[in-house]
């Protein structure tokens, strides 16, 4: 017999087969009744992401699962910016080390921004994550709600071990004073760009009613 918590359950397309994203944006929004599914799981091909801004790479990806899927829809669009970069990689963030014939996936990523960043000082490494979250609650939703997080910290030395995925092994959190490969995924999940902005967005919703 289905209980009425698990028919309270509503899908909704994540524009997206980060499968590291999908986890953790579902353990944020499973406790609210969303089970956030890949738009993978739905045959949703990709759109190019040809936008400047974080927002708008957002929500052209979510209209385009939404409108395919015929469901709600949650789209991210989240980068790193390093301060001695100028801001870089940015809205490159997934293809940094590609973009430049240094290879590509989050391996040639973090090498390729430790290289760039050899004769930079300590003091002068500061970066941050920064994350766009909108939901659409269908194709042709005319006020998408759009939320943002941004988490500081500084660009390591050198790659620490443990988990996480992208520029984790990378990225020292000022919250922390450690890696964020290192931390565990409820702390992850408090103190994170897309934490910030998924908790952001809930408070929007919950307001809304």
């Amino acid at each position: 017999m289905q209980n009425d918590n698990t028919a309270s359950i509503k899908p909704i397309v994540f524009a997206s087969s980060n499968a590291g994203k999908i986890r953790e944006l579902d353990e944020l929004l499973t406790p609210l009744g969303m089970h956030v599914k890949s738009q993978v799981e739905y045959g949703v091909e990709p759109l190019p992401e040809t936008a400047v801004t974080f927002v708008e790479n957002a929500i052209v990806k979510a209209r385009h699962a939404s409108s395919i899927t015929g469901l709600a829809a949650l789209a991210d669009d989240s980068g790193l910016e390093v301060d001695a970069l100028n801001g870089a990689p940015g809205l490159y963030t997934a293809r940094f080390a590609k973009m430049h014939g240094a290879g590509e996936g989050d391996e040639a990523n973090n090498t390729y921004l430790l290289k760039q960043l050899e004769s930079v000082e300590d003091g002068k490494r500061s970066a941050r994550f920064r994350s766009v979250v909108v939901y659409l609650r269908h194709e042709n939703d005319p006020s998408p709600i759009i939320a943002e997080g941004v988490w500081e910290g500084r660009i390591l030395r050198k790659a620490a071990a443990g988990g996480g995925f992208g520029y984790d092994p990378v990225f020292c959190s000022n919250d922390t004073n450690q890696a964020t490969s290192l931390l565990d995924k409820g702390e992850k999940n408090r103190l994170s760009h897309r934490g910030k902005a998924v908790r952001a967005l809930i408070d929007s919703l919950s307001r809304l009613g």
